[in-house]
């Protein structure tokens, strides 16, 4: 490893967290503390019920790594940045393991939602005062109502957000896709306010069929198929003219793979552009918008990262640990860095675009 490597700044726009219960019922009401603890039960029993259909559950060690998840730096925002510092990267998006958006729905909590979400977004941004500037939390923003969507991505811009998460697929609650006028409000607000949207990788429930018909003991077919599910909200958010209407907005892609990314744009996307389909809201190419106001995040794909940088250049490429998920390279992320980089044959000025400059632009952070 050289020397610019070995001391080059490092922002990961991928990594976890587990919010344990307590931390987030000690941020709500204590009247609320039984309306999580029964969204958590109904949840729980509609996955083993409707999901798994029978199916054992996947054990912890199936979706972490057993090193990274015993870390304090799993658990509690001190210890987060004593396991940053161990591995050498200056700043990380955070996400949590079980979002609140996952119990914080009507469906679970009735009218309690709102308030819910909201505490649990305090969680979140409590964590992050430790040191804002370096533990970037992806805030939980929920569709069904969108005057309340607003009223909390202005609280929590002045609580310092710099980026919220929000469901790839509306369309699993009952909502409409992105492109429908409902959601206009929110946006503008999230344009005016320089926040980014992150669709990160998640299952849909029509991959629970895969799961159940999965024979291999980790269910290791089941897990390579959530991340090309995110073409369709990629596909939502170009080719329906949203991002032309909202030249603002940034969309950020996690843990969407990179290898199949040139190959979508240029062989369906792109193409469409110039056959036998008509997207009357669309002015440039898809890759066009993807380049100006979408990006990706990867892990470790010397191959994929060599491809896409090909076809998009580096400015929409983020890198990421995704700690403690079993791809990471934590505690040795200089050391997978140096090696994927030079398998990829990408010159230094970029790589340092995509493993901090591109992230400290999109973020706001201090160059």
């Amino acid at each position: 490893m050289n020397a610019a490597v070995a001391s080059e700044r490092l922002i990961s726009v991928d990594s976890h967290v587990h919010f344990t219960d307590d931390w987030v019922k000690a941020r709500l009401p204590g009247r609320l503390h039984s309306v999580w603890d029964e969204a958590a039960k109904k949840q729980a029993a509609y996955e083993a019920s409707e999901l798994r259909r029978g199916q054992p559950q996947l054990q912890l060690e199936d979706f972490v790594d057993p090193e990274a998840a015993k870390d304090p730096g799993h658990f509690e925002p001190n210890a987060k940045l004593l396991a940053m510092d161990r591995d050498g990267v200056e700043a990380e998006v955070i996400f949590p393991e079980v979002g609140g958006a996952k119990y914080c729905t009507p469906a679970l909590m009735g009218e309690d939602w709102r308030e819910s979400l909201s505490g649990y977004n305090d969680g979140m941004a409590d964590f992050a005062s430790v040191n804002p500037l370096r533990l970037l939390t992806a805030y939980q923003i929920q569709l069904f109502d969108i005057d309340f969507a607003c009223k909390e991505v202005l609280r929590l811009a002045k609580r310092g957000a710099r980026c919220v998460q929000i469901t790839p697929f509306p369309t699993e609650f009952g909502l409409p896709d992105v492109y429908d006028k409902r959601y206009d409000p929110l946006w503008s607000v999230l344009s005016e306010t320089n926040i980014t949207i992150l669709n990160h990788l998640d299952v849909k429930a029509s991959l629970w069929d895969v799961f159940r018909r999965d024979p291999t003991p980790q269910k290791g077919i089941f897990t390579a198929m959530p991340a090309v599910a995110l073409a369709e909200p990629l596909a939502f958010w170009i080719l329906t003219g949203t991002l032309e209407r909202f030249p603002k907005l940034k969309v950020i892609l996690v843990e969407p793979g990179l290898g199949w990314l040139p190959f979508f744009f240029e062989v369906v996307l792109d193409a469409r552009m110039h056959a036998h389909y008509e997207f009357p809201n669309v002015k440039m190419l898809p890759s066009e918008y993807f380049k100006r106001q979408m990006g990706a995040t990867f892990m470790y794909e010397p191959t994929g990262l060599a491809t896409a940088y090909k076809f998009f250049g580096p400015d929409c490429l983020y890198w990421s640990t995704d700690f403690p998920h079993p791809a990471t390279c934590w505690p040795n992320s200089r050391k997978v860095v140096a090696e994927q980089f030079t398998r990829a044959g990408i010159p230094e000025a970029d790589r340092k675009k995509i493993v901090s400059t591109n992230a400290l632009r999109l973020f706001g952070l201090p160059a």
